[in-house]
């Protein structure tokens, strides 16, 4: 961990000991590192009818169809819907390992997402950066 926090330093990143927040998934043996200093967000009620852990696909489906779509709750399911511009009600997908809605654009590259399961199962409405991301617009 001390190697990888050092890594952020070396290639001249801004993010600080206070800024940064590292969740490490151990089921996929990742560190992922949020920079809260866009938008730490705040936490929002669980998806209703969505399961206590790994409910990212299960809580997107509930936001875009209003109830838990069984078949969406794998990260992968949501490839099969066409890719589109990032706009209010499309969605946002992190690799294979998580979706949220995007439910505000700005100008600036980032969007205001519902991002269920964002970290310590919680359900956050927050401004992240949509680099690097696939978006795809359910139908």
């Amino acid at each position: 961990m001390r190697v990888f926090f050092a890594a952020l330093f070396v290639v001249g990143s801004l993010v600080t000991a206070q800024a940064a927040h590292y969740h490490h998934y151990q089921y996929r043996h990742r560190i992922v590192v949020h920079d809260h200093s866009i938008d730490a967000g705040h936490i929002v009620a669980h998806p209703t009818g969505c399961p206590r852990s790994l409910f990212c696909g299960c809580g997107v489906s509930v936001r875009v169809f209003g109830h838990p779509v069984r078949s969406l709750w794998p990260v992968a399911a949501w490839y099969r819907f066409p890719r589109a511009t990032a706009t209010p009600g499309t969605v946002a997908i992190f690799g294979r390992y998580h979706v949220a809605y995007i439910e505000a654009v700005f100008g600036d590259g980032t969007a205001l997402l519902y991002d269920p399961n964002s970290g310590g199962r919680a359900t956050r409405v927050h401004r992240r950066s949509l680099s690097g991301l696939h978006i795809v617009r359910p139908s």
